[in-house]
């Protein structure tokens, strides 16, 4: 990739805009936002959204070889925080009358989900959405996502939502469905190809069509193959390995991550698109209340102590009661999004690796690291 070297910059730093959260507000965030660095983020971009306005607080750097800072408005790949577009999609479908949550994936995609005691007649959509489907995860079957020189040799590969499901169809299901809960992508690779069966577009024309026009999400694409980030963008590091050097894998064909993962976008977008979706705007009171009935998510505790999973969105205790939330992980970048049960408060982090490693000597972290400035950004704590 090119890169622009220009003189060393500041590690820190706070833009306010609109009527500026308090000082006190912008010291605590930026501390946080600092701790990030702190824990192996090479570089933060965090934006607060509050009835008082708004602030940007970032450290480290966008660029480690140029030394320059993540940009005010940096686009990034959001990895599973599409989840919640794709839940949206379908959701405002069965307010249409055009599906409903207890059809069965059968149903719409005949044949799709059978082998190895996976049964696409006993799964409902709601299983899918809600992760209580017990099927088994595809990325399973795609080594290269974790080995640095087969990334490197498939990282432009070309893959298809049928075709990773048929992958995933080799193992056998976690469960049967609706007895348990574990995150599997493959639900949401299901999930974007019931949108296609439902309406005759790929997940990305409706999520287009249904969210981000309405919205004027500008900085906010559903990619299909395209591998590069608009610009600005951070470079995305990833170490595969923890005594690894991170490589640059900021360009990548996201077709693997399709409606489970492959959104691009920027804080301001995901922050409008919260407030949204919690406020109404989106969704016919009905969807929105199934979409915030939670069930427990006992994998997420060692993360999010507490957490709850409704359909494409989950529940995170916190000092003021909670928020709600859908993180996502993808190669070179993490994002972290938040907002309060009354959209009133919203936040977005994005950090530029996948992968961090923490300094050494500092105490290990016993929550996902994104937890403190969370809590001082929804609760406003600071």
């Amino acid at each position: 990739m090119h890169r622009t070297v220009i003189a060393l910059v500041a590690l820190t730093g706070v833009m306010a805009a609109a009527a500026p959260a308090h000082g006190a507000d912008r010291a605590v965030l930026q501390r946080d936002a600092d701790k990030l660095v702190d824990y192996g983020a090479p570089g933060v971009l965090a934006e607060v959204d509050t009835p008082n306005g708004k602030v940007k607080v970032r450290s480290g750097y966008g660029d480690t070889e140029a030394r320059t800072p993540v940009s005010w408005h940096t686009h990034f790949r959001a990895g599973s925080a599409t989840k919640t577009f794709t839940a949206t999609v379908l959701l405002q479908l069965v307010g249409e009358g055009r599906l409903t949550l207890d059809d069965t994936v059968d149903h719409w995609l005949p044949g799709v989900v059978a082998g190895n005691g996976n049964d696409g007649t006993k799964i409902t959509v709601r299983n899918l959405l809600q992760h209580t489907s017990g099927l088994p995860d595809y990325t399973r079957a795609l080594p290269f996502l974790d080995n640095a020189e087969d990334f490197e040799a498939n990282r432009f590969r070309t893959l298809t939502a049928p075709d990773m499901v048929a992958m995933a169809m080799k193992y056998a299901p976690t469960f049967a469905p609706g007895t348990g809960w574990e995150y599997s992508n493959t639900n949401y690779l299901l999930a974007g190809m019931i949108v296609n069966k439902v309406t005759g577009h790929d997940w990305q024309q409706e999520v287009q069509r249904r969210i981000i026009a309405p919205l004027g999400l500008r900085n906010t694409t559903a990619p299909y193959t395209d591998p590069h980030l608009p610009e600005p963008h951070a470079v995305g590091y990833q170490r595969f390995a923890k005594d690894e050097a991170a490589i640059d894998v900021t360009a990548l064909n996201p077709s693997w991550a399709g409606a489970a993962g492959a959104i691009v976008s920027d804080t301001d977008d995901i922050n409008t698109f919260l407030r949204a979706l919690i406020t109404g705007k989106l969704l016919k009171p009905a969807q929105l209340k199934e979409m915030q009935t939670t069930v427990p998510a006992p994998e997420l505790d060692p993360v999010f102590q507490g957490a709850r999973y409704g359909l494409g969105l989950m529940w995170v205790p916190a000092s003021c009661g909670g928020y709600w939330s859908h993180g996502g992980d993808i190669h070179g970048f993490k994002t972290r999004d938040a907002v309060s049960a009354d959209g009133r408060r919203s936040a977005v982090i994005t950090m530029n690796t996948d992968s961090p490693v923490a300094k050494p000597g500092l105490p290990p972290l016993t929550q996902d690291m994104s937890v403190d400035l969370m809590e001082h950004a929804i609760c406003g704590t600071a």
